[in-house]
């Protein structure tokens, strides 16, 4: 059964209807009431607020970078390992074929399931994920495969083990190793981009975010704990951060918002994956005519670009 939120309890009653209807093999009711949910849908979708989007992208059915890898991939075989500490389950790497082209696919992982999480640590890498994700950056440099990070995190693991092994030079080198890596890459946020944990592989030639994605540099609970000494203030600070993919979008901090299905990409995994392979396919059309130093030239230029303002 599908998990609902509490601003879908609308979908959940016309959904429980529907569900009714087919067991009794009443056809007209299941039309009516398929034209009603769309409707509801629409209605429901159109005009949700900052803080119901940042539900969306932490929704439990959300899929995850295994879901689209498995939806993406042909052929897909995972490499493992930093070569220097451990593998690191909170960052998963992959090659293989998507639409005839060879790709390196290199993605954050929360996990489901207690002990899935556990395994993935809820999705927040340590210092050896971020290594492991250069050094199959580095390699896809190497052979000219082009990248595509799945961003989704709540932040970088913030430990005692995970800093005695250098977490924020980690993340450091990430960001001075990305920014020129000889390499067309996209980086899309399909869920959390959680501060510097995101920021670690979503240095590409194209940046963006789903529909019902967030990227910041602090969670709203944090936020609000430090400027109200209150964690319930979550939705007032996440409406003043402008964390959603439109309002990055509208302040250039993006490239693009992919349009993941208007109900969620939980309800339609199969469309989401669709919408991700043509952004990315797109984005590699349109690298693919440019020569190395101008797509380098082009990322310095954006990564220069964030942060300015006028007065």
């Amino acid at each position: 059964m599908p998990t609902y939120l509490d601003f879908e309890k609308s979908i959940q009653q016309i959904d429980e209807d529907l569900s009714s209807a087919r067991l009794r093999g009443d056809l007209d009711a299941v039309e009516i009431l398929k034209g009603e949910l769309e409707k509801e849908i629409v209605k429901t979708y159109k005009n949700l607020s900052d803080y119901q989007k940042l539900q969306l992208a932490r929704h439990p059915d959300r899929p995850y970078a295994l879901d689209y890898i498995k939806l993406l991939l042909r052929d897909a075989y995972e490499l493992h390992g930093d070569r220097a500490f451990r593998d690191d389950p909170s960052i998963v790497c992959f090659i293989g074929y998507l639409a005839n082209k060879k790709v390196m696919v290199i993605g954050e992982q929360k996990g489901r399931g207690t002990k899935g999480k556990l395994k993935r640590n809820f999705g927040m890498p340590h210092p050896e994920g971020y290594r492991k994700a250069l050094r199959f950056a580095k390699m896809a440099q190497k052979f000219d495969i082009p990248v595509l990070f799945l961003v989704d995190t709540p932040g970088a693991y913030p430990g005692i083990g995970a800093e005695e092994r250098g977490q924020s030079e980690a993340i450091a080198r990430n960001l001075y190793e990305l920014s020129k890596l000889d390499v067309k890459s996209v980086s899309i946020v399909i869920g959390e981009g959680g501060s510097g944990g995101a920021l670690a592989i979503a240095v590409a030639d194209r940046i963006a975010m789903m529909r019902y994605s967030v990227f910041s540099v602090i969670s709203p609970e944090g936020c609000a704990a430090i400027l109200w000494n209150d964690p319930s203030k979550q939705e007032a600070a996440t409406k003043a951060m402008k964390i959603t993919a439109e309002d990055l979008y509208s302040l250039g901090l993006i490239d693009a918002v992919v349009n993941e299905p208007i109900i969620g990409a939980h309800r339609d995994k199969q469309l989401a994956a669709e919408a991700i392979a043509e952004y990315f396919l797109n984005s590699l059309e349109e690298l693919e005519t440019m020569t190395s130093k101008e797509r380098l030239d082009k990322r310095y230029e954006k990564i220069c670009s964030i942060g300015a303002f006028e007065e």
